[in-house]
């Protein structure tokens, strides 16, 4: 009995022992060369293993601190931070041989004398997860001297640059980059990303950016762009840079370029030109912006009908897009300033652009229409029509644009803000084309010889003026937004088409002659206002309600004339000639509830707008009248662990109304071979979508992990309804609603990176995605009506590789492999499932003697299908020389080799639904450039006082 209470008495005592064990860091922090002490400077313990915070204190006056809460056993890491002095971080272990671990005296350093060339014990973290934002610090990332921006880009975590400089992010495509916050040329990234200096960057943020009523407000409207803000530093921010390059090659390639830039302060002034005919169209990849303008589709935002489709008439013309089919001589120029003065009370922003493109090129396009399953020619065998098309092109647009935005801060409460943008286009179109239909058996069913010429010009403006207020009272604010929209549009042309119609034997059976004038003029004027007013009904709840009206008005005159007897166009054809009016008001209502508290963030409500709807047919006095409801439901859910990690859900509905093309088309015979025919009993649909996201970075590891993916379904859908006659060849499309089917979409992203010492601290990237689609469409063939379900997956993974050494060399990859699934019901024995492969490198070697050796390749294989019964592969590498001349190394002689192994095909192909199709085209292959390039570079000396 003795013996046990005396075991018990020591199990006790060591217990005890054991419990009292107290775990603590402790210190003082003071300045390095002054010795002042940092008062109320931040120490934090995070956790080794993920980064995540553990206890945190303040300094006390005389600079010491101590912390012995929330501590064990185990590895752990010191963060010390004070503003303006760079971070301080130590790792350090706890255990019993070392409960408290002292850090003595922690000196700390103003980031001004780390230019000086001090250094200190600490880094600074280069990923920052502030709520939606995530935060790159640029000196934590090796670029070579002399980089862009592009190149600053391609090291960040998360962010992918491809050849022609999009940019994708988190999985998503990224529109808009930003200077200090401000648009800087407006609509094409690539102006910042290919022009400013790396060396000019101090942060790089990436967020989605929301409306500027939202951003107001602060509560979430459902509007976002994916958007990259360049933050420059203020050393940077006064001085005059630029770049001048010309080169001359073989087979008559030219390309030349010349970009000035004036910073002063938060004054911007900048300018550059392009002319090529190597397929760059400009400083960037977005060539629709650039030379485009919105088309004579009148979308209302609203959700109302769409009054013009793109199918409409191909008198409306070319766009101006340039995807590398033809070979395009391209010129472009453009201007920017912006400034903010009086203490930033006002602030303005400008940009001016002039381009003009041209592209002149062959194509050749196969399509297979395979009929549905039980449609058999005489002998039982499938039954499918081939079509054979070879068409010539010469394209040209030019293109001036203007916009504008001028902010005035009336007071500390309101704020003004007006915008504007005017653009005219020009465009000249010739195309020539002769395309052949045959039955399975080789018969020849049609053949129509088209030729079509427009010229067309088109005048766009568009003003906005946003007033915003906030109240004494936290949170109550009022916004009113007022903008219009107006478009003229006038295109001419001559459409001539000779088809002839066989039967099996060979034999003609009819055929029809079009010789036609075209002449359309399109007017188009839309005002739009809107109110929104927030109201707190508590610290943590809120409610924004909003009211708006929306007013437009539309003419459209398209004209058909026929050639009379004495050769002039001046028959009027009735039935393919058309002058509608056309008018739409609009009020629109909402309200959306918010919550916020700590790490959570939640807003819900709905929109809904009453449209009313006339059009009239000015020839003959037919009235089309609707009226309609459209709701637009939305939801979204944030929470935050912690500054370093989030999660977001987000869902959506939307109603969507049928075009007028699709319930009473505008006539036309662009393409008398397939014919549309109007439903107007046409109900609208309505898609749900959810989208969710997580998003975590861990400092000690330099992890991070991006998360994405959306789902979608719709009731209800539009689907067409094509009849295919197959003694003619001409198909007739109609609309309808398909009930009892459910088009779905869904995406799923993942992505993670880091830096890995085992491979030499090469940058390591693994992404996998998965996305598809499961859609419908309704085929008649003898009288008989069925459903195709067609459903199509894509499966990627993909591995970055880069690594930056430098002076002595950079090195860039991404590639992966990838899968595709493609099957239609009605035609389940034929798939266009199959393998793929895809691949982007560069590599930047730099060589003694100020030489250096650069290779850019792109690889894309297609493994043979069902459909396809053979593989495709090409690998496309270009190669260049450089050598540079002085001690700023600005001055370079460099040779280029585009597409060494000549292997540059025009060449694309798809399956969709019944439809096979497969094009080839001319495109740019293998040749030799040789430029001369001067870069000049005076930053510094800090901003000047404005």
């Amino acid at each position: 009995m003795k013996y046990t209470l005396t075991v018990l008495l020591a199990l006790l005592l060591c217990k005890l022992s054991f419990a009292q064990t107290v775990y603590s860091v402790k210190g003082s922090t003071a300045d390095t060369i002054s010795n002042v002490k940092l008062t109320n400077a931040t120490i934090s313990v995070l956790n080794a293993k993920d980064s995540t915070l553990r206890a945190f204190t303040r300094a006390a006056a005389d600079g010491s601190f101590f912390i012995n809460k929330k501590l064990g056993k185990g590895k752990f890491i010191l963060l010390a931070t004070y503003p303006k002095y760079a971070d301080y971080v130590e790792e350090f272990t706890l255990d019993s041989a070392h409960a408290t671990h002292n850090f003595g005296r922690i000196s700390m350093i103003l980031k001004a004398k780390l230019l000086e060339g001090v250094i200190v014990k600490g880094t600074r973290a280069a990923i920052k997860i502030k709520g939606d934002t995530t935060e790159y610090n640029a000196s934590s990332f090796t670029v070579q001297p002399g980089a862009k921006v592009e190149d600053l880009l391609k090291q960040l975590p998360g962010i992918q640059v491809d050849k022609d400089g999009k940019i994708t992010a988190q999985g998503q495509s990224v529109p808009k980059v930003l200077v200090d916050g401000e648009e800087f040329f407006g609509d094409d990234p690539t102006l910042v990303t290919k022009n400013l200096r790396a060396d000019m960057v101090d942060k790089v943020q990436l967020y989605d950016k929301s409306s500027d009523q939202a951003a107001f407000t602060g509560i979430d409207d459902g509007q976002k762009t994916k958007t990259i803000n360049i933050k420059l530093k203020e050393d940077k921010k006064n001085g005059y840079f630029g770049k001048a390059d010309a080169g001359i090659g073989t087979k008559d390639f030219y390309s030349g370029q010349l970009a000035v830039n004036k910073f002063a302060g938060k004054e911007k002034m900048s300018a550059y030109g392009t002319i090529a005919n190597t397929g760059k169209t400009g400083l960037g990849w977005e060539d629709a912006n650039k030379f485009g303008t919105s088309n004579n589709n009148v979308e209302f935002n609203d959700g109302g009908i769409s009054i013009f489709s793109n199918s409409s008439d191909e008198i409306e013309g070319w766009g101006g897009q340039y995807s590398g089919e033809g070979i395009p001589k391209a010129r472009a120029g453009g201007l920017h300033y912006d400034n903010k003065w009086n203490s930033d009370k006002q602030t303005i922003n400008g940009n001016y652009k002039i381009g003009s493109l041209g592209v002149v090129g062959t194509r050749n396009t196969q399509t297979q229409n395979n009929l549905p399953s039980g449609t058999v020619d005489a002998n039982g065998d499938q039954s499918f029509v081939k079509t054979n098309s070879d068409s010539r092109f010469n394209n040209y647009i030019f293109r001036q644009k203007l916009d504008a935005a001028y902010t005035l801060k009336i007071d500390s409460l309101s704020n003004l803000k007006f915008t504007l943008d005017g653009t005219l286009k020009n465009t000249e179109t010739e195309t020539n084309s002769l395309s052949t239909s045959t039955r399975e058996n080789g018969s020849l069913l049609n053949r129509n010889d088209n030729r079509l010429n427009v010229d067309g010009d088109q005048k766009t403006f568009n003003f906005s003026a946003l007033y915003t207020k906030k109240f004494k009272k936290a949170g109550r604010t009022l916004s009113v937004n007022i903008s219009e929209s107006l478009d003229r549009t006038n295109n001419t042309g001559f459409l001539f088409s000779d088809i002839d119609i066989y039967d099996e034997s060979g034999t003609q059976t009819s055929g029809q002659l079009t010789d036609q004038r075209k002449v359309n003029t399109i007017k188009s004027n839309m005002l739009n206002s809107n109110i929104t007013y927030t109201e707190p009904f508590s610290k943590y709840f809120s409610l924004m309600a909003n009211y708006g009206i929306g007013v437009s008005s539309s003419d459209a005159d398209r004209r058909s004339l026929n050639r009379a007897s004495n050769g002039e166009y001046t028959l009027l054809d009735p039935l393919l000639s058309n002058h509608y009016q056309l008018d739409q008001l609009t009020n629109q209502t909402g309200a959306i509830f918010n919550y916020k508290k700590d790490k959570t963030t939640f807003n819900f409500g709905t929109k809904v707008a009453f449209v009313k709807f006339g059009q009239e047919n000015m020839y003959t006095g037919e009235q089309f009248d609707r009226n309609f409801t459209n709701w637009n439901p939305q939801a979204t859910y944030q929470y935050r662990f912690s500054q370093q990690k989030s999660f977001r859900f987000n869902y959506n509905g939307n109603t969507r109304q049928p075009t007028i093309d699709q319930i009473q088309p505008i006539r036309n015979n662009n393409d008398p071979l397939n014919l549309v025919v109007g439903n107007p009993g046409l109900t609208p649909s309505f898609t749900n979508r959810f989208q969710v996201s997580y998003n975590s970075y861990k400092v000690l590891s330099n992890r991070s992990v991006w998360i994405n993916g959306s789902y979608s379904l719709t009731s209800n859908p539009i689907v067409s309804n094509v009849n295919f006659d197959r003694a003619t060849g001409i198909s007739t499309r109609r609309y309808s609603n398909l009930s009892g089917e459910t088009p779905t979409s869904f995406n799923l992203y993942a992505q993670t990176d880091m830096k890995v010492k085992f491979l030499f601290g090469m940058n390591v990237g693994v992404n996998v995605s998965t996305n598809g689609n499961t859609s419908f469409n309704q085929v008649t063939q003898n009288g008989i009506e069925q459903t195709n379900r067609t459903r199509n997956n894509t499966y990627q993974v993909g591995l970055n590789l880069s690594r930056y050494v430098e002076k002595k060399f950079d090195f860039y990859a991404n590639f992966g492999p990838s899968y595709n699934t493609s099957v239609s019901s009605l035609n389940p024995n034929t798939n266009n499932n199959g393998r793929g492969f895809n691949g982007f490198h560069y590599l930047n070697v730099y060589l003694p003697l100020k030489v250096q050796l650069g290779a850019e390749g792109e690889y894309q294989y297609r493994a043979a299908t069902q459909t396809f019964n053979e593989d495709f592969s090409r690998y496309l590498l270009t190669l260049n020389l450089t050598k540079s001349f002085f001690k700023e190394q600005n001055l370079k002689v460099r040779i280029n080799v585009n597409d060494v192994f000549n292997q540059n095909q025009g060449f694309s192909r798809n399956a969709s639904g019944n439809y096979i199709t497969q094009n080839s085209y001319t495109t740019i292959k293998r040749y030799f450039l040789f430029s001369l390039i001067y870069e000049f570079n005076k930053m510094g000396g800090g901003a000047p006082k404005q």
